[in-house]
């Protein structure tokens, strides 16, 4: 179904939320359509907690409904603000979400996305929120009948959504997100891992985890000394904090993404008010989500490494060539204190990008065997 038809029968004129590799149709025609920031019609969101809240905000303004868009691993995100502010329990505020729906039942996907598949639905009903799920053969006149038959529900103060299967939405017009940096990520890892040497890694969701562990294949290298964070997306830097302060004796490589740290910002002043000196936190900072299309984020113009400092590391840099890269390597992995290091980046990976071969039990366990 041609996108904008589907968005013209929703009726609605503000959409906000968290870019998903499943819905790039409906992303990519509302950046066209509006871009990234429009405070009438459309926000990118630093996580999907975040889009309810600000669409909540939205109704009680306007009185009009918003719509509220995610991949369906951001579920868990939405569920406090629907439960305790949007239900109808407490304040009846209306909103429709749209949901990618990543790892459905009976479909191949990755195994960050295989339980979320199978509870995505689940999740919907447990929070009273009617659904209808969107596929390849869904007509205009069935999301018409189905949006009377949500009326009712939105004029009662509940929450529908509309669950969308891979490829069911279209939009002809392509995009190719840029920025003005030249480092590519994927050279800007294998820099990091010349440096941190047998140390522990723990990466960030995404293409950056991708490329590491082909980085290792390519170098055949070992993968044990790398923890993959194929999924919760926002959390590597907090898992890096537990591995750090329970192995003092370990030198700790985190590292992170722009958009990972904007989705749970909240971690950086806790990490550095404990200060393992043995983490090295490193964010890779390309102004995009790009493993979901390379939409832009509210990253843009922001340095990362002075919001690090203001919230208490000490040691906080950028670099944007490799010249400097390396150099504030060097010192990181010399120093005994933690630091930061935001390394601007270009947008853009290669085609042939494959996945991790191991599964993600076997990941963890030969990580633990490293670390034991």
């Amino acid at each position: 179904m041609n996108i904008k038809t589907f968005l013209d029968i929703l009726g609605t004129d503000f959409y906000t939320g968290v870019p998903d590799s499943q819905l790039k149709a409906l992303c990519n025609y509302l950046i066209y359509t509006y871009g990234a920031v429009n405070a009438k019609h459309h926000i990118i969101a630093a996580n999907e907690g975040n889009a309810t809240a600000v669409a909540a905000g939205y109704h009680l303004a306007t009185g009009r409904v918003p719509v509220v868009y995610m991949q369906n691993s951001g579920e868990g995100n939405v569920i406090n603000p629907v439960a305790s502010l949007c239900n109808d329990h407490v304040y009846g505020i209306p909103m429709i979400f749209i949901v990618g729906w990543r790892g459905e039942p009976g479909t191949h996907d990755e195994p960050q996305h295989i339980y979320q598949g199978m509870i995505t639905d689940k999740l919907l009903e447990v929070m009273d929120i009617k659904y209808f799920v969107i596929k390849k053969s869904t007509l205009e006149s069935d999301i018409c009948d189905i949006m009377r038959s949500f009326k009712p529900q939105l004029e009662a103060g509940k929450q529908v959504a509309f669950v969308v299967e891979k490829d069911a939405l279209t939009f002809d017009v392509k995009f190719e997100y840029r920025n003005d940096y030249l480092m590519k990520r994927e050279e800007v890892i294998s820099h990091i891992i010349s440096v941190s040497g047998d140390d522990p890694i723990i990466s960030t969701t995404g293409k950056a985890s991708r490329e590491l562990f082909e980085i290792r294949e390519r170098n055949r290298q070992s993968h044990s000394n790398d923890f993959l964070t194929v999924g919760s997306m926002g959390h590597t830097s907090s898992i890096a904090l537990g591995i750090a302060l329970n192995r003092p004796d370990k030198k700790v490589w985190c590292i992170d993404g722009d958009g990972a740290l904007l989705m749970h910002m909240g971690a950086l002043p806790v990490i550095a008010e404990l200060a393992p000196k043995n983490l090295v936190h490193i964010v890779i900072n390309n102004e995009a989500h790009e493993s979901v299309g390379g939409q832009p984020n509210a990253m843009k113009g922001i340095q990362i490494a002075d919001i690090a400092k203001a919230c208490g590391y000490k040691n906080s840099v950028a670099v944007e060539n490799f010249a400097d890269l390396d150099n504030e390597l060097q010192i990181a992995k010399k120093k005994n204190e933690l630091s930061l290091i935001e390394i601007k980046t270009a947008i853009g990976a290669r085609t042939n990008l494959g996945r991790p071969t191991i599964s993600a039990v076997d990941n963890k366990s030969n990580f633990m065997n490293l670390l034991s």
